[in-house]
């Protein structure tokens, strides 16, 4: 294999970045030194999900590897046509909403789904069939959210989730901080994201600035899934704002052929640490229809998770769950014996 040579723009603009990202196949595996002959019928998969690759992401693969893991997460293959027994359009019951681009299910915490779009699309996404058109929160809109949050006063935590909800600028984002504070109930803000992985210029000061003034306790939880998706750049700001006195935590999707080896799950926690990142949650993959490919079974998933624990420090093992529809709170998996 050679030397990625993938060019990414020197101004460290996040926007530029984002509209120069790859959305045919055959123009990354073009960049890739990767015949697309050979994935004519993988292409086609398109159609079910489109492709959008963000090139510091591709930064990161391996050239001429047609099994890269980060690769494998982003590229169409034919298997997304299969039809599986268990694997559903909405797997966890959330295409319903007591206000518009908000999803309460758990017991004091809000979910705003902010965004609709993503900066990449991973083919194991839950919410690859999601109608955001219909759901996804519009500026005029915020202020029924937060009359919803007021008559919940149990309600302390608020969510950004997606999409992805750093696809929103930075004055968005500063308005709808203030918003948030205003209500006195609130205590904690998190944002789940996984663009600071595919384009960490994403995590600029200007927003570092913001939410680190906040009152609020301030939680990004980012999405990686395998250790070569930590650059440096992004590591570089992870710790940076680590350092700002934002908590930072990771969750990861187990994922058949990206990330299923203990050695694997090992090196991403290491790798984490070192850019000041606690592992949080492994997930197991969420059912839904086009992803069956991905899915790893229960008894694989615990043997990993206990070799796991055989080879790391208790903080750096994330705990393996299972989100199921209608639920309130993640459901555990553990081995037999053990309850934590």
């Amino acid at each position: 294999m050679t030397e990625n040579s993938v060019s990414v723009s020197p101004r460290a603009d996040w926007l530029y970045e984002l509209k120069k990202s790859y959305t045919r196949p055959e123009d990354l595996l073009s960049a890739l030194q990767l015949d697309d002959s050979a994935y004519a019928d993988d292409i086609k998969a398109r159609q079910l999900f489109s492709m959008r690759v963000p090139r510091p992401f591709v930064q990161q693969m391996n050239i001429g590897d047609p099994n890269d893991p980060l690769l494998r997460q982003v590229l169409p293959l034919v298997d997304e046509f299969r039809v599986e027994p268990g694997f559903h359009k909405d797997p966890l019951d959330e295409q319903s909403s007591p206000a518009n681009g908000l999803l309460h299910k758990y017991h004091g915490r809000v979910l705003l789904i902010l965004q609709g779009g993503c900066a990449v699309n991973c083919r194991y996404c839950f919410r690859r069939h999601f109608p955001y058109d219909e759901l996804t929160i519009s500026q005029r809109q915020i202020d029924d959210t937060l009359d919803y949050i007021k008559q919940n006063p149990e309600v302390n935590e608020v969510i950004l989730s997606g999409g992805d909800p750093l696809m929103a600028k930075d004055e968005r984002l500063h308005k709808l901080v203030q918003e948030l504070e205003a209500l006195p109930q609130l205590t904690r803000l998190r944002i789940h994201s996984r663009l600071p992985v595919v384009i960490p210029s994403r995590l600029t000061d200007e927003l570092l600035t913001s939410l680190s003034q906040s009152r609020l306790q301030v939680v990004l939880v980012i999405h990686a899934n395998h250790a070569n998706e930590i650059s440096n750049d992004l590591s570089a700001a992870l710790k940076k704002w680590h350092n700002a006195g934002i908590h930072v935590l990771n969750q990861s999707v187990l994922l058949k052929g990206v990330n299923d080896s203990s050695d694997a799950l090992c090196r991403l926690s290491e790798t984490l640490f070192r850019a000041n990142v606690l592992p949080y949650y492994l997930h197991q993959l969420d059912k839904v229809e086009g992803a069956s490919h991905f899915e790893v079974s229960d008894d694989k998933a615990q043997q990993l998770w206990l070799d796991m624990t055989q080879q790391l420090p208790g903080f750096l093992v994330p705990k393996l769950v299972r989100e199921q529809a209608r639920k309130p709170s993640k459901t555990a998996i553990m081995p037999d014996g053990l309850t934590t």
